[in-house]
């Protein structure tokens, strides 16, 4: 990994001694090798860049002082969880500081009567939801990663539940934020709706650390469901999947996850933990409810599997067989990884309109096999959106340059049948071009907007679009 800079008028011995006036403890400022290596990256494919140093802030007035200081002397700042994100968003494409949120993950208060919990950006999902369990509660989203709940907002993640549970953006209610002239701001409140004035909160999530640093947030969360099922259908092809779901969808079954896994990623996962499934495509769902509610829609779902030539439909109640099931799940990219040691994920992110997806699926297999490549599709095809992941050597361009092309048709067909290139993962700069397309005649709004609130672009620049 190369080295980094801040520029000439603040090298990163310099940097790192005035951080620590900021914040005097040398385990919080850190410019060792480990540290900056860490990171430095993602789980990505992504060329790794060093920052100068890693801050660990504890409380928003530190966060509050960093920023000002990085203002004052134009000292590049990205926000780190914990480098689950797939489109380079964490990796310092400028040097400077990397400002670790983990140290603030406290649960600030629960409110189980308002069904709301405040949170520092810090603590991840299962953290969490440990927390709340005591309380009959939950936090439903579930990106697969377990991501921390700031990095999460950041991106608007989502993941397997959003088919019933909605994106980050329908959960969170108010969040305090860092500008970057180090003033702090608070953008909604504890009621579940408001007219009072731009949508500021809903701005922030999905901003990627370009417009201010989350130091804490106000979550929606949930009775913890009476009753769950999960089960695993089984299909002769793709196509039969993706009918499959879009017809559960289509039938009003209140479902809690539909996901589709293709044979690469069952054999992949079978490789990886040991499993025996069978190696076909298949649909991996979850309902909840009452008990009584949950039987219906699980014979309903089976009848809709069944007429679609699904050649099995397995169900499992006990928590640890559902628990064994998603957990394969939530492994598949960890696991298509696996069949090539040292290899770096890249991934496709596309979201098409719900009628779109089985064609979306049938040419997305059509191009990978066209190409001659090894590439794994699964997805959360309940709400439209599905992923292509390859194994890829990062130092091989060849290589890197057929899963782009691939990427790119699959980006095409999706802005075509008026669909998004990136679903989940948010932009980075792994998906800029697009965005620059997707969002053309919106783009000098945005840019006006990070002007606003970050006139120096020290926030994570480089990131979701470029200034000029």
């Amino acid at each position: 990994m190369g080295p980094s800079h801040t520029g000439d008028a603040h090298p990163a011995t310099d940097l790192r001694e005035a951080l620590l006036e900021i914040l005097p403890d040398p385990g919080r400022v850190t410019s060792g090798a480990s540290a900056l290596d860490q990171h430095g990256r993602d789980l990505s494919h992504h060329a790794p860049r060093r920052p100068d140093v890693v801050v660990f802030p504890e409380t928003a007035e530190e966060v509050s002082r960093i920023l000002r200081f990085a203002n004052e002397h134009r000292v590049p700042v990205v926000p780190f969880g914990v480098g689950t994100s797939l489109e380079g968003h964490v990796i310092p494409e400028r040097g400077g500081i990397s400002i670790d949120m983990t140290r603030m993950n406290r649960v600030v208060e629960v409110r189980p009567k308002d069904f709301l919990v405040r949170v520092q950006p810090g603590i991840t999902r299962t953290q969490l939801n440990r927390h709340l369990t005591p309380h009959g509660l939950w936090f439903p989203l579930d990106p697969g990663a377990d991501a921390t709940i700031g990095g999460m907002a950041a991106t608007n993640a989502s993941g397997t539940t959003a088919v019933r549970y909605g994106v980050m953006r329908d959960q969170v209610l108010d969040l305090e934020v860092v500008l970057a002239d180090g003033s702090i701001v608070r953008t909604g409140s504890m009621a579940r709706k408001s007219s009072a004035g731009y949508n500021l909160t809903g701005l922030f999530v999905g901003s990627e650390g370009t417009l201010g640093v989350i130091t804490e947030l106000t979550l929606k969360v949930y009775g913890i469901p009476e009753h769950t099922v999960a089960a695993r259908a089984e299909f002769p092809d793709l196509y039969a999947a993706c009918q499959a779901a879009y017809g559960i969808i289509g039938s009003g079954i209140p479902i809690a996850r539909v996901e589709l896994v293709d044979e690469h990623t069952v054999a992949a996962v079978n490789r990886f933990k040991g499993t025996a499934y069978p190696e076909t495509p298949a649909l991996f769902l979850e309902f909840q409810g009452t008990k009584a509610a949950v039987e219906g829609d699980v014979r309903l779902a089976e009848e809709i599997c069944r007429e679609e030539g699904a050649t099995a439909f397995r169900f499992e109640t006990d928590s640890a067989a559902r628990h064994e099931l998603w957990e394969a799940r939530h492994d598949a990219a960890l696991a298509i990884l696996a069949v090539r040691p040292g290899s770096r994920m890249k991934v496709t992110d596309v979201c098409v309109p719900p009628s779109d997806m089985p064609e979306a699926i049938r040419r997305a297999r059509e191009t990978i096999d066209r190409h001659g490549v090894h590439g794994a599709i699964l997805g959360h095809v309940g709400d439209g959106n599905y992923h292509v992941v390859f194994a890829v050597d990062p130092d091989d361009e060849a290589e890197l340059a057929v899963a782009e092309r691939i990427n790119d048709e699959i980006v095409r067909f999706a802005l075509e049948r008026g669909g998004t290139c990136t679903g989940e993962h948010g932009v980075g700069w792994g998906k800029m071009r697009y965005v620059a397309e997707e969002r053309a005649s919106v783009l000098p709004l945005m840019r006006a907007v990070k002007r606003a609130f970050d006139p120096n672009n020290i926030l994570n620049p480089g990131k979701v679009f470029t200034l000029s």
